[in-house]
């Protein structure tokens, strides 16, 4: 376009000085008179717009003629202008909470994480994401913060009421029947298997002078008594000693639940628990197990947690598309989340803008602007020299018309 623009320019001086060389005087009269004159107007406004255009981003034939080279000179200033314009016409959260409820980022969003393809890359880079950050976590700071949660969310629930409440829905249910027959098959085989040291420990008590022939009488006796009471309540649904069991049971319930003694001394026992170096060594296992998990979960393409996170994903994609309720509030969250964004960012955007171009090698950034704007740049010249050689038309006609 420089090429162009300059090649016009010289056409019209080739033109003016052929006329003055070759025509003499009589170039001013006639048909000639108008050339010359087109000519000699265009090349002004040329010459005149080439001198702008170059004044912009260098001094002219390299004079240091004043208000010259303006964007190398005003560089600095040029940046700082750049980044307050985009802060306050791209950055202003009213602008950015207009144009974000126009287009309703809620509903594409949820289009977009509908899609499986999307879901299956969106689980997998969060799964990669928790993975990294678990790698990167200290150990021991998420030990201890993990460990400081489970304590705190321990602490937050009696463990007294608790147990009487587990209890309570164990009895409704019939589950301390299971608990009772447990304990019954659990006590016939301690007695089995221990049945030698039981009589060693009967010869013991029994006096000296007792034969051992009637220990062992009264022995077989006592075992044997003992075998059928325990079958006796192992048959007997209806055995008194399960109604026993069952009373106690709903009363030990309601105790642990009303009783401020027991309520106590459940927190005195959950805090020895707690203060016990085997709970220290039990959050080290749980925060290894997790890392463990979730570092193979980012490895393994088909692992449990990606899917679970890819179904999560699809469900809430969605749930914005149909739920209306909640991609209100998404859109409201989106909006105030950016437009709070871009208040805290905006003057630091501003600064960082306004730093690079003022790190720009001067003549590099009025290169880099004029390979941006430059070919307009050019028509500008193009133009004054048409517009030039126009009005030198106009100008020797109203002479001749006046003379």
């Amino acid at each position: 376009m420089k090429l162009r623009a300059t090649a016009m320019l010289v056409v019209a001086a080739v033109v003016f000085i052929a006329i003055r060389v070759f025509a003499g005087e009589d170039g001013d009269k006639g048909v000639l008179g108008y050339v010359q004159a087109a000519a000699e107007a265009a090349m002004v406004g040329g010459l005149a717009d080439w001198f702008a255009v170059t004044a912009l981003f260098k001094h002219p034939l390299g004079l240091p003629i004043p208000h010259t080279a303006i964007v190398p000179k005003r560089k600095d200033e040029i940046g700082r202008g750049l980044g307050e314009f985009v802060k306050e016409n791209f950055l202003d959260p009213a602008v950015l909470s207009n144009r974000l409820d126009e287009i309703d980022m809620a509903s594409k969003l949820g289009d977009w994480m509908g899609e499986p393809r999307v879901a299956h890359q969106l689980s997998g880079q969060l799964v990669s994401v928790l993975g990294g950050i678990t790698e990167v976590l200290n150990d021991e700071e998420a030990q201890a913060t993990l460990e400081r949660i489970l304590r705190d969310r321990i602490e937050d629930y009696p463990v007294a009421p608790l147990a009487g409440r587990m209890l309570t829905a164990a009895v409704e249910g019939g589950h301390h029947e299971t608990i009772f027959d447990s304990s019954i098959k659990g006590t016939a085989k301690l007695v089995h298997e221990n049945q030698d040291l039981l009589r060693r420990r009967l010869g013991e008590e029994s006096p000296w002078w007792v034969p051992d022939t009637l220990d062992d009488r009264v022995f077989d006796r006592v075992y044997e008594a003992i075998h059928n009471f325990i079958n006796e309540v192992a048959g007997n649904p209806n055995h008194e000693l399960r109604d026993q069991f069952h009373e106690k049971s709903v009363e030990w319930a309601a105790k642990l639940q009303d009783s401020p003694e027991l309520i106590e001394r459940g927190e005195e026992l959950k805090t020895e628990l707690m203060d016990h170096p085997e709970f220290n060594n039990l959050t080290a296992q749980l925060w290894e197990g997790l890392k463990e998990s979730v570092g193979s979960a980012a490895n393994d393409p088909d692992s449990d947690l990606r899917q679970r996170l890819e179904g999560v994903v699809a469900t809430f994609g969605e749930r914005l598309q149909t739920d209306p309720e909640l991609r209100t509030k998404v859109n409201r969250w989106l909006e105030s989340a950016v437009g709070q964004i871009a208040e805290r960012s905006g003057p630091e955007l501003a600064d960082f803008i306004a730093d690079t171009v003022t790190r720009w090698d001067s003549e590099e950034t009025a290169d880099r602007i004029e390979l941006q704007v430059g070919r307009d740049l050019q028509f500008i010249r193009i133009n004054g020299t048409v517009v030039g050689g126009l009005a030198g038309l106009v100008i020797h006609a109203i002479g001749d018309i006046l003379g």
